[in-house]
Protein backbone atom coordinates (compact mmCIF):
# COMPACT_ATOMS: atom_id res chain seq x y z
CA UNK A 1 0.00 0.00 0.00
CA UNK A 2 1.34 3.46 -0.49
CA UNK A 3 1.22 6.12 2.10
CA UNK A 4 1.80 9.67 1.40
CA UNK A 5 1.72 11.75 4.54
CA UNK A 6 1.79 15.60 4.31
CA UNK A 7 4.36 17.51 6.93
CA UNK A 8 3.96 19.93 9.49
CA UNK A 9 6.13 21.95 11.35
CA UNK A 10 9.47 20.97 9.56
CA UNK A 11 11.60 22.11 6.34
CA UNK A 12 10.25 18.88 4.25
CA UNK A 13 6.84 18.88 3.05
CA UNK A 14 5.66 15.52 2.79
CA UNK A 15 6.66 11.78 2.91
CA UNK A 16 5.44 8.82 0.90
CA UNK A 17 6.37 4.74 1.55
CA UNK A 18 5.21 1.43 0.73
CA UNK A 19 4.27 -0.62 3.60
CA UNK A 20 2.97 -4.00 3.12
CA UNK A 21 0.85 -6.73 4.83
CA UNK A 22 3.91 -7.39 7.51
CA UNK A 23 4.41 -3.96 8.16
CA UNK A 24 7.27 -3.48 6.00
CA UNK A 25 8.45 -0.71 4.62
CA UNK A 26 9.83 0.38 1.84
CA UNK A 27 10.59 3.54 -0.46
CA UNK A 28 10.56 6.22 1.98
CA UNK A 29 10.72 9.40 0.11
CA UNK A 30 10.78 13.02 1.54
CA UNK A 31 9.52 15.73 -0.59
CA UNK A 32 11.86 18.95 0.33
CA UNK A 33 14.22 19.25 3.63
CA UNK A 34 17.13 18.95 4.30
CA UNK A 35 18.41 15.95 1.14
CA UNK A 36 21.39 13.90 2.13
CA UNK A 37 19.83 13.76 5.81
CA UNK A 38 16.37 12.69 4.31
CA UNK A 39 18.06 10.36 2.00
CA UNK A 40 20.21 9.18 4.95
CA UNK A 41 16.96 8.34 7.04
CA UNK A 42 15.19 6.71 4.50
CA UNK A 43 18.19 4.57 3.81
CA UNK A 44 18.54 3.52 6.89
CA UNK A 45 14.94 2.96 8.04
CA UNK A 46 14.49 0.59 4.41
CA UNK A 47 13.01 -2.74 4.85
CA UNK A 48 12.69 -2.36 8.95
CA UNK A 49 8.82 -2.77 10.23
CA UNK A 50 6.57 0.62 10.96
CA UNK A 51 6.78 -0.12 14.74
CA UNK A 52 10.71 -0.03 14.81
CA UNK A 53 10.70 3.43 12.50
CA UNK A 54 7.93 4.26 15.06
CA UNK A 55 9.63 3.50 18.08
CA UNK A 56 13.27 5.29 17.07
CA UNK A 57 12.09 8.08 15.63
CA UNK A 58 9.04 9.29 17.75
CA UNK A 59 9.47 12.38 19.75
CA UNK A 60 12.85 13.47 18.03
CA UNK A 61 12.93 17.65 18.24
CA UNK A 62 14.96 19.33 15.42
CA UNK A 63 16.19 22.40 17.38
CA UNK A 64 13.89 24.39 18.63
CA UNK A 65 10.66 23.30 17.45
CA UNK A 66 8.82 20.61 18.57
CA UNK A 67 8.57 17.77 15.92
CA UNK A 68 11.60 16.63 13.57
CA UNK A 69 11.27 14.93 9.76
CA UNK A 70 12.42 11.75 11.87
CA UNK A 71 9.30 12.97 13.63
CA UNK A 72 6.86 13.41 11.15
CA UNK A 73 7.83 9.77 10.13
CA UNK A 74 6.92 8.36 12.83
CA UNK A 75 3.44 9.73 12.92
CA UNK A 76 2.77 8.51 9.47
CA UNK A 77 4.06 5.38 11.08
CA UNK A 78 1.06 5.40 13.09
CA UNK A 79 -1.21 6.28 10.68
CA UNK A 80 -0.56 3.62 8.19
CA UNK A 81 -0.50 1.26 10.70
CA UNK A 82 -4.04 2.32 11.78
CA UNK A 83 -4.93 2.29 8.38
CA UNK A 84 -3.58 -1.40 7.78
CA UNK A 85 -5.78 -2.38 10.80
CA UNK A 86 -8.61 -1.21 9.19
CA UNK A 87 -7.96 -2.46 5.60
CA UNK A 88 -7.45 -5.92 7.64
CA UNK A 89 -10.59 -5.73 9.76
Amino acid sequence: MKIERRNSGTCSRSVSFNIDEKHIVTNISFEGGCNGNLKGIAALCEGRTAEDILNRCNGIKCGFKNTSCPDQLAKAMEEAIAKLQTVNA
